[in-house]
């Protein structure tokens, strides 16, 4: 039978368990019909967990409950090496499995409890724990620096568990002014939740772009004041008139103008961005002589700029997948640049490590500020300005968007393109 995992959705404790069973190729079913606070009080629920906590797994030998426990049961049942290959390795599994449950997610529920007014807020233990929450990101991203996973090369238990501890941060609580002083844990991060099994559990996940507010004085969570008795009680007044509805400024009423991107008010550009990008996927044969040489006839270099971008890190990528996610994860992020760019993304060489180079075309004369503010993958990259005036930086253009190979001598593992 499935095993049923009892749990509301959306709960990121019930999403390690999930993610385990996608990689490990186990049938995993939330129960129907589960109510927070309802469900977890009915006495079958509490058979399986005596102080009512959620989630729990049912499974035909019994119940499990304490969500790392559910899900090392679920890593063990399926044929994925989830806990690594030998005892060292599994170690550091389950120290990085601590790690991740002492040191991330538990600074992290001392923000976020108050933040949402489960619990006093008290600005001293908020600091202590942005303090603490730091020192662990610190930690994290020093081993980062040097390791595309948590442990070995290849996605364990420790890596589903830490993302989905820092999945609460990032989603509801980390903004980017705080994450983007550790961008081996952003890259770390972002390139696990856009993984296919992590993907299929949490859905398109975006990195909150504000921390909740800190509660009022008038937070339910604060005492009550008690009501007058009847002997304070005021005395009864005449009913007056009813209070005639505010009338509202109508310049309140107006909604504010969107403000122009600043790259809409350049001066208007021989190139249209769009004619060029037809014309690049309607090419299918004679590329060089038709797309390459419509490029260069189009190209404006007072209205656009061209761009070559090195990946920082290519000793990272020695599993071909996850380097394919890595570029296909920043293709997916730059898309709020597609009105003002087009790029191609190569990545190179039949064996590991593999180079990530780029080449990219932006409207003005410099990487668009809003580009660089926006998408925290443009900082793991070298970016070089292209100098049209020497042939061989032209030649190196009209290869990358031609997808030529062998590139600078080496084969291409794949050719992605930002259209």
């Amino acid at each position: 039978m499935a095993l049923i995992l009892h749990a509301q959705k959306g709960n990121k404790n019930a999403y390690k368990t999930l993610i385990a069973a996608e990689y490990s190729g186990i049938k995993v079913e939330l129960a129907p019909d589960f109510q927070m606070g309802v469900s977890n009080k009915s006495p079958q629920f509490i058979n399986m967990n005596p102080i009512g906590k959620v989630p729990v797994l049912e499974t035909p030998d019994g119940p499990v409950f304490e969500s790392n426990a559910m899900a090392r049961y679920v890593a063990r049942l399926g044929e994925s090496n989830l806990f690594g290959s030998s005892p060292i390795d599994q170690a550091h599994v389950e120290q990085w499995i601590d790690f991740s449950s002492m040191e991330i997610d538990d600074n992290i529920m001392k923000l976020y409890r108050p933040r949402r007014g489960f619990s006093p807020y008290l600005a001293p233990v908020e600091e202590a724990a942005i303090s603490s929450l730091k020192r662990a990101f610190e930690a994290l991203n020093t081993h980062l620096a040097h390791n595309t996973y948590l442990v070995g090369h290849s996605v364990t238990l420790a890596d589903i568990i830490a993302a989905c501890n820092l999945y609460l941060g990032f989603a509801q609580l980390l903004v980017k002014s705080f994450t983007s002083e550790f961008p081996h844990v952003e890259r770390y991060f972002w390139t696990l939740v856009n993984q296919p099994n992590f993907r299929k559990i949490f859905g398109q996940v975006k990195q909150t772009e504000a921390m909740p507010p800190i509660p009022s004085a008038k937070n339910p969570t604060q005492p009550k004041e008690s009501k007058p008795t009847s002997k304070d009680a005021p005395k009864k007044v005449a009913k007056s008139e009813p209070e005639k509805p505010k009338v509202v400024e109508a310049e309140e009423e107006a909604p504010k103008p969107k403000p122009k991107n600043p790259l809409d008010l350049l001066p208007p550009s021989k190139m249209v961005l769009d004619d060029w990008k037809r014309l690049y996927s309607n090419t299918k044969t004679n590329f060089r002589e038709v797309a390459i040489k419509g490029f260069w006839d189009m190209y404006d270099p007072e209205g656009y700029s061209l761009w070559f971008c090195d990946y920082k890190y290519n000793d990272e990528n020695t599993v071909s997948f996850v380097t394919l996610n890595k570029v296909g994860g920043f293709l997916q992020r730059m898309d709020l640049a597609r009105k003002y760019a087009f790029g191609k993304m190569l990545i190179i060489g039949s064996e590991p490590p593999f180079k990530v180079k780029g080449l990219w075309l932006f409207r003005g004369q410099e990487i668009p500020k809003f580009i660089m503010d926006e998408c925290y993958d443009m900082e793991l990259y070298e970016w070089t300005k292209v100098d049209i005036s020497d042939e061989a930086q032209k030649e190196r253009v009209s290869q990358m968007i031609e997808d030529f190979e062998p590139f600078e001598g080496e084969a291409l593992l794949d050719a992605k393109c930002f259209k």
